[in-house]
């Protein structure tokens, strides 16, 4: 998603208010309503803001930009700031020049920050740019000193693309072992470089060897999942695109923006549309053998709002919980959708906010896995169409929890799964999300492409 200087400001300020102020019951007026807004400006020369975190148990905000990190206080006054660029570099050299020397030109290069994640359990932050085909430092979140910054291994390697949305994280912790990183980014056509999702390992040492590494890698099984090449040859600028992660129960969550070829219906030719898909692993799956995708989108009267925007996961709280037929602490994924699925960059301003109990989406992959393993169809994966595998027929018991084996997998489901529509929006196009339970109500905020705040 593309969001203008301006507009950057806007979601760090609105970011901020939403997890530092307290927020009164629906209906009711705002708390302090002659309290001043309190903003940052970044040094303008840098460009734009591209990520915020704020530290859960400190209120300290941390901001990844064009060349630099910044901390700053819960009032938004700068505490440290860490230079992460610009640097000589050239997007061609693979393995980066700070490896092996590179014939292609080198010249003054911005780092653009394409991702920031607080590690709470060894106290730093995780702050991954676009020099050199995507390298991460490790930062002390006290004073952001630099811990670590990995870059010797094939692995240490995200990812090409250089646009700040283009990289998402999910941090699974454990007590008693080191956590997981699972990856998830642009390939940008590079698939025989980048995975297009990984699970890394967090070593408690941040200068480690292993470091980043896949959680298990083989001669022929990896903690990945690629894109096939021949992809590229059906649609050659295909790439899935991930606008939001997060881990709940025994899975990890993406929610995905690709491309697919469709016939519209009485054409005898294809086109190119985007599909939002919802994308599911096990935590524990060290093969990526649980890999499974299913299509995710809205309807109200009769218009579809299919271009995944932003997505947001809260808890149902009493009061939805009711009206949904599910507990107060069943998952809920807050979603916005523009309209149509032709315009991934230009999106129309018409827009739609949409919930999923999450523990329905689970049931859909559920019934899907069973029929894969009863042999029904094949593997419907629009970027595996080339090959278009069937399922294979296997006598076992599939619950909740299953994590899949080493045949039928990656595997896609075919039938959308649809959100319910709470609200739309047909002249500023909603853009953002944030959602938490208030005294028993579900408090949605929602941010316009005009920089508006809905609540």
């Amino acid at each position: 998603l593309i969001m203008s200087p301006a507009m950057w400001k806007w979601t760090c300020l609105v970011s901020h208010l939403l997890l530092s102020t307290t927020v009164s019951p629906l209906g009711k007026q705002p708390l302090h309503p002659k309290r001043p807004f309190i903003t940052f400006t970044g040094d303008q020369a840098e460009g734009n803001f591209n990520h915020l975190v704020v530290d859960e148990r400190t209120g300290h905000i941390y901001l990844g930009a064009v060349n630099r990190i910044y901390k700053l206080s819960s009032d938004l006054k700068v505490l440290v700031t860490h230079q992460t660029g610009p640097d000589e570099d050239n997007p061609k050299c693979y393995p980066p020049r700070i490896v092996q020397t590179c014939n292609e030109p080198l010249t003054p290069t911005n780092n653009i920050n394409k991702m920031l994640l607080i590690d709470y359990k060894e106290n730093r932050l995780i702050a991954c740019g676009s020099l050199y085909q995507g390298i991460c430092k490790l930062l002390r979140l006290d004073d952001l000193f630099k811990l670590g910054e990995p870059f010797h291994k094939k692995e240490h390697y995200l990812s090409g693309v250089n646009e700040s949305g283009s990289v998402f994280g999910v941090i699974v912790s454990y007590s008693n072992m080191d956590d997981k990183l699972f990856i998830a980014t642009a390939v940008d056509g590079k698939p025989e470089y980048f995975p297009t999702i990984s699970s890394r390992k967090l070593t408690k040492n941040s200068e480690a060897d292993g470091m980043f590494a896949y959680v298990f890698h083989d001669e022929f099984v990896a903690s990945m999942i690629k894109i096939p090449s021949d992809t590229f040859t059906i649609i050659p600028d295909f790439d899935i695109y991930y606008i939001y992660g997060f881990s709940s129960g025994n899975f990890v969550y993406f929610l995905t923006l690709q491309p697919e070829m469709i016939s519209p219906p009485g054409s005898t030719t294809k086109e190119q549309v985007y599909t939002s898909k919802l994308v599911r692993l096990c935590k524990e799956d060290t093969a990526f053998n649980s890999y499974v995708e299913v299509p995710i989108g809205c309807e109200k009267n009769g218009v579809e709002y299919r271009l995944l925007q932003a997505a947001y996961l809260s808890k149902a709280g009493a009061i939805l919980a009711r009206s949904l037929g599910v507990g107060p602490e069943d998952d809920i994924l807050f979603t916005v959708f523009s309209k149509g699925q032709k315009r991934k960059m230009k999106s129309l301003d018409e827009s739609a906010l949409c919930i999923f109990v999450l523990k329905k989406i689970n049931d859909r992959i559920k019934d899907r896995l069973q029929s894969c393993y009863r042999g029904e169809g094949t593997l419907d994966l629009a970027w595996l169409k080339v090959k278009d595998i069937p399922c294979s027929s296997a006598l076992l018991t599939i619950d909740d929890n299953f994590c899949g084996l080493d045949m039928n997998a990656p595997l896609g489901v075919s039938s959308m799964v649809r959100g319910l529509p709470i609200f739309t929006e047909d002249g500023d196009r909603m853009t953002s999300v944030i959602a938490y339970v208030y005294k028993n109500h579900s408090l949605a905020f929602v941010g316009t492409k005009s920089g508006k705040l809905k609540k």
